[in-house]
């Protein structure tokens, strides 16, 4: 691979279609009014979770006017092209239907979903498995909605003082009501890379927590003070005791799982000896291209989902599309 080559295939919690209109969110007036505004659409979350409508193969957001949007913390997720603002809602109870589509009351979503005429193919999702099939806009929504909301839910206290504080700044801010602290959200910075020997074997993992089969490439979150390079090298070495060479940076996406950013690399190993920690890796293999496709067809190995920059990584190393997902 040259040094300019891509990801084969998209990212696909990299995508986005919105403008994120950092320059709305302190516009008291102006957010009043984009939630007045009917043509506005508001997006659902709750858990991480949102309605999804499936048709064809491909899926879409349900998305809301603000009047049949429930009550709960509202984030403006951004402005498109045409002017329309979209914002998510964190609700508090189970993900409702429109208003206007709405089956009896008291009927929650799982249930409701199997009646309402035009609903049936409506269903509460999460990313893991919508992300693939939601178009450019949606997909990135939903990351921002999701990202948001994990980062609100568990950051509701000051860390100063432990007072609550408040949502500020379209929901990218809290603010403690007691000594005037603004807190923003996190996101943690984490390495994901494939190694390879320079010529036709990839280096594949499996974590002691996971079945047997479900292989990765390695990942580790980036320390205090180091460079994403470091990172790379810190990581092989720690989990699989083989060296490397200087990392290639191929692309970057967000895992809200809850608040990473996963940053992509293809490493080239400077030795292949594997020396595995087994409170990290429970088992490490080195595959040919050949090995790794007659693997993946018998089902003796299952890959990170089509979401993932590890599957990414996994395919373009490879050189086509694979099977076998978790």
């Amino acid at each position: 691979m040259s040094q300019g080559e891509s990801l084969l295939g998209p990212l696909l919690l990299a995508r986005g279609g919105v403008d994120r209109s950092a320059v709305h969110r302190n516009d008291a007036a102006w957010l009043k009014s984009a939630w007045a505004d009917p043509a506005t659409r508001v997006l659902l979350v709750r858990d991480g979770n949102t309605l999804v409508r499936r048709y064809n193969g491909t899926a879409e957001l349900v998305l809301l006017s603000p009047d049949e949007a429930p009550a709960g913390e509202r984030y403006l997720l951004g402005v498109d092209a045409e002017g329309v603002a979209y914002f998510a809602v964190a609700a508090d109870g189970p993900l409702p239907l429109p208003a206007v589509h709405a089956p009896p009351t008291g009927i929650e979503i799982a249930e409701a979903v199997q009646d309402a005429p035009g609903w049936a193919d409506v269903a509460s999702e999460g990313l893991r498995r919508a992300g693939a099939t939601l178009g450019d806009r949606d997909a990135g929504l939903l990351v921002n909605a999701v990202a948001l909301e994990a980062w609100h839910t568990t950051h509701e206290h000051c860390p100063r003082c432990g007072s609550v504080t408040t949502v500020s700044s379209g929901g990218h801010m809290r603010v403690c009501p007691k000594d005037g602290s603004q807190h923003f959200p996190r996101v943690d910075p984490a390495v994901i890379m494939l190694v390879h020997d320079g010529d036709d074997r990839c280096l594949l993992a499996r974590g002691p927590q996971w079945p047997e089969g479900r292989f990765s490439v390695l990942a580790g979150f980036v320390e205090p003070g180091e460079s994403l390079e470091q990172a790379v090298a810190r990581e092989v070495l720690e989990e699989v005791g083989v060296t490397i060479a200087t990392p290639r940076y191929l692309g970057s996406q967000p895992w809200p799982f809850p608040r990473s950013l996963m940053l992509g690399f293809f490493v080239e190993a400077t030795s292949t000896e594997i020396v595995r920690d087994p409170e990290e890796i429970a088992e490490a293999i080195w595959l040919t291209r050949a090995e790794l496709g007659a693997a993946v067809e018998n089902g003796e190995i299952r890959l990170p989902p089509g979401v993932s920059i590890a599957r990414r990584l996994i395919e373009t190393w490879y050189g086509s599309a694979l099977s076998g997902d978790w």
